[in-house]
């Protein structure tokens, strides 16, 4: 590519908002297509899903201080403003002269003199306004400041933020773009102070784990391989993981080509830790795609188990192939969830009865809440409806699940969602209506920016529903940030 047609990440960056609909389609794909079209590929990456996780908050900066509604902007300027404000507000380090002054040659290229005027007038009135570009968070200063990391915020020399103490919802809701009925609801569970937390986590920048294939590397080795590639690789300190940080893309770096490892973060690993299958049994993952967690199986069983991988997507299905021939398993059988559901199949040299399996591994479709500093689009897109729409589904695999496992089998329900109507209340209610199976273990993580706060893992009292008994410290899970979710383990009695 010729000097002159590379692109800036923020040129980029605003390519991409003007073909986004966060209600139609997603980010990534078209930020794929672009990015070959700049040299600064991580940076655009950041602009683009920075702006659009906390697009609330940048929209009611701008607004306040433009004194102008953003829907009377028109939409190419506005997304000129909204990169440029983004950078404003989260990238403290970046010099205020070079956002505005790009902001304002890019605003050329799409408007008039007026609008360009108009551009540099609003971002320049929000960097004057702008008292401390980080300054430390405190009580004195809320209303006022938009929150950055655990620690530091956006400080500005008016309020323009909803009371928290008045009006917590609001609050939480504008600071940090999520939906006002969804924070109301984690308010109610699980109060003030954890809620501002979670809120914090679902706008990180996430970290990059990766789980090294157990059945080539170790993790030590994986470690060292990706140092003498000039990767930052940490072992987080239980040793199952590595957090990563590279400018490249994760399928150029080294190991990955020779199926030596797979990204999952911390809490999606948490299932298969959990049941802890054997290299005996005969396993099904119900809803496998893309295969994380049916590679995870394999591997955890030395790719000696018997493992039947569905999916009732048969496009995705065909991710689990690509994950399982990369990282050269063996032990794992692909089927379409149409044949799962005879009554006997056959694979191989093998006949599987369908009530024959030690364990059905069950991560069903849910709401993404655990998840929203990654799936960026979910939170416009959720809606209580959504959430009532899945519990339905969720129950009707649960049911299925329940016809698939043998006696003193195992169901290992996980989601990526925190709303309790998709977890302890889905399997508090399941256990009730099928009292032959009974609770063995049940686990919520609540997502972290950066140490775990204490992990909700109770073991059963009563007839196998789940009631507090005791708090486990997992101290692999104070590493670094992660994303949150929820396991639990059935019994067929």
């Amino acid at each position: 590519m010729a000097l002159r047609d590379i692109q800036t990440a923020r040129t980029i960056a605003i390519e991409v908002l003007n073909q986004f609909d966060p209600k139609r389609n997603y980010a990534g794909p078209i930020l794929d297509k672009l990015l070959d079209k700049t040299n600064e590929r991580q940076r655009a990456t950041d602009l683009v899903f920075g702006t659009i996780r906390n697009r609330l908050a940048i929209d009611a900066v701008i607004a306040k201080f433009s004194r102008c509604p953003v829907e009377r902007i028109p939409a190419k300027l506005l997304n000129i403003l909204r990169v440029g404000a983004y950078e404003l507000i989260y990238s403290p380090s970046t010099a205020e002269y070079s956002i505005v002054d790009e902001a304002a040659q890019n605003a050329k290229a799409v408007a008039g003199k007026k609008q360009v005027g108009f551009v540099n007038a609003v971002l320049r009135q929000i960097a004057r306004l702008t008292t401390n570009r980080q300054s430390t968070l405190t009580p004195t200063n809320v209303t006022r400041t938009l929150p950055q990391t655990p620690t530091t915020g956006c400080e500005f020399a008016i309020p323009f933020l909803p009371d928290p103490q008045a009006f917590p919802a609001d609050y939480l809701s504008v600071a940090f773009s999520l939906p006002k009925w969804l924070v109301a609801d984690w308010l109610a569970e699980f109060g003030f102070t954890k809620v501002w937390q979670i809120c914090l986590a679902s706008n990180r920048r996430p970290s990059i784990y990766i789980r090294p294939n157990t059945l080539k590397i170790t993790t030590q080795q994986l470690a060292e391989k990706l140092h003498q590639a000039d990767t930052n690789a940490e072992i987080v300190p239980d040793g199952a993981l590595i957090r990563t940080k590279s400018p490249r893309e994760i399928i150029q770096l080294p190991g990955f080509a020779e199926g030596e490892f797979t990204v999952q973060d911390i809490s999606s690993a948490q299932a298969v830790r959990f049941l802890k299958p054997k290299p005996h049994w005969r396993i099904l993952d119900l809803c496998a795609a893309p295969g994380v967690k049916t590679t995870q199986l394999a591997e955890a069983t030395a790719d000696s188990a018997k493992i039947i991988a569905t999916d009732i997507d048969t496009e995705r299905l065909k991710l689990v192939e690509e994950n399982i021939s990369r990282l050269g398993i063996k032990s794992v059988r692909t089927i379409p969830y149409e044949q799962l559901l005879n009554s006997k199949f056959k694979i191989l040299h093998s006949t599987f009865a369908i009530d024959s399996f030690d364990c059905v591994l069950l991560d069903v479709p849910c709401s993404n809440t655990g998840v929203l500093a990654k799936r960026i689009e979910a939170r416009y897109r959720l809606k209580p409806d959504t959430i009532k729409q899945l519990t339905e589904t969720q129950r009707d695999l649960l049911r299925t699940a329940a016809k698939m496992v043998k006696p003193q089998g195992k169901i290992c329900y996980s989601t990526c969602s925190i709303q309790k109507e998709e977890n302890g209340e889905l399997v508090k209610n399941f256990l009730l209506q099928n009292p032959d199976f009974h609770l063995e273990f049940e686990n919520l993580i609540l997502p972290s920016a950066e140490f775990a706060d204490i992990v909700n893992s109770r073991k059963p009292e009563v007839r196998g529903l789940a009631r507090p008994s005791s708090i486990v410290h997992c101290p692999s899970w104070r590493a670094a940030d992660h994303d949150g979710g929820y396991v639990a383990i059935l019994v067929n009695r």
